[in-house]
């Protein structure tokens, strides 16, 4: 079987930031490097859903960069194109209430997306 092929991927979104993925304004999605996550790879697409609902919200994958940290990956991919409509400081206190320093240090990746269209 070719890893060529661009695979679909199925992630939960809560509502604020689903909503700003479905407009276009955010371009970087936020997650840990959960083992499942590891073979995201340009091409693919990602279907949002919102959890317990059937909205959903279908994403390619331009780019996936790999960081140390929340930090890195906000200094490295700048805020406004993870979340518009919130500054830095508040953005990282947000994403470490998803997530916790245990998931922190599995890794943090940055992947860009593009609405499928």
């Amino acid at each position: 079987m070719s890893n060529d092929v661009p695979r679909v991927h199925e992630l939960n979104l809560y509502r604020q930031y689903f909503d700003l993925v479905a407009a276009g304004t955010k371009t970087i999605e936020v997650r840990v490097k959960y083992p499942h996550l590891t073979d995201l790879a340009v091409g693919d697409t990602i279907r949002f859903r919102i959890k317990g609902t059937e909205e959903t919200c279908h994403v390619k994958i331009q780019r996936v960069t790999e960081y140390t940290d929340f930090e890195a990956m906000l200094d490295g991919e700048g805020p406004e194109y993870v979340n518009p409509t919130a500054g830095r400081e508040e953005q990282l206190a947000n994403i470490r209430k998803i997530y916790p320093p245990e998931k922190e240090a599995l890794g943090v990746l940055a992947i860009r997306i593009e609405l499928n269209g």
